[in-house]
């Protein structure tokens, strides 16, 4: 592919597609969803992307509108795609168990994700395999490894923002 600078934008020579949301010009793998605001991680990931992207304008994203939503019994896990980044925000009401209102759709019996993020408000524990369980309360930021199990702790919801394992949490593999 060849560049040349255009106003606001970069224009790829041979076959452009005008993405009016990034101001983008270009033909690489995954411009139309990009164009469209359906961007998935893996388009992001995509040579051509990190080389031709120009983002110039301020994306503002609310979890009122996510792009995805996974609703299990008991809780939901939305999702926002934005800066090459898939944000989650969890959701659980008190009674929430990931092994039995999540793992058992999945066909598994522990979380296998990793995750990074951090807890708006409520409690829930994280129980991991060698027997410690962590309460996790408003204001904490936090890693957990793959292979723990974790429920709800009080009778008040509790929501966290994630900012790692988002893409692959709740899904059948």
């Amino acid at each position: 592919h060849r560049i040349t600078a255009a106003p606001r934008a970069f224009r790829c020579v041979d076959g452009p597609i005008r993405c009016r949301r990034y101001h983008i010009w270009t033909d690489f793998p995954g411009a139309e969803r990009i164009a469209a605001g359906k961007a998935r991680s893996e388009d992001y990931a995509n040579p051509y992307t990190q080389r031709f992207v120009c983002m110039l304008d301020v994306v503002l994203k609310k979890f009122d509108s996510p792009d995805e939503v996974l609703e299990f019994e008991k809780g939901r896990f939305e999702l926002v795609r934005l800066g090459g980044m898939t944000i989650g925000r969890a959701t659980y009401q008190p009674g929430w168990r990931w092994s039995v209102h999540v793992g058992k759709a999945t066909g598994k019996s522990v979380c296998d994700v990793e995750h990074v993020g951090m807890v708006v408000s409520g409690c829930a524990t994280a129980a991991m395999a060698d027997g410690r369980v962590i309460e996790m309360r408003a204001g904490d930021v936090f890693y957990v490894p793959p292979g723990h199990d974790s429920w709800v702790v009080g009778d008040e919801p509790y929501v966290s923002l994630h900012f790692l394992g988002t893409d692959r949490y709740a899904r059948k593999e």
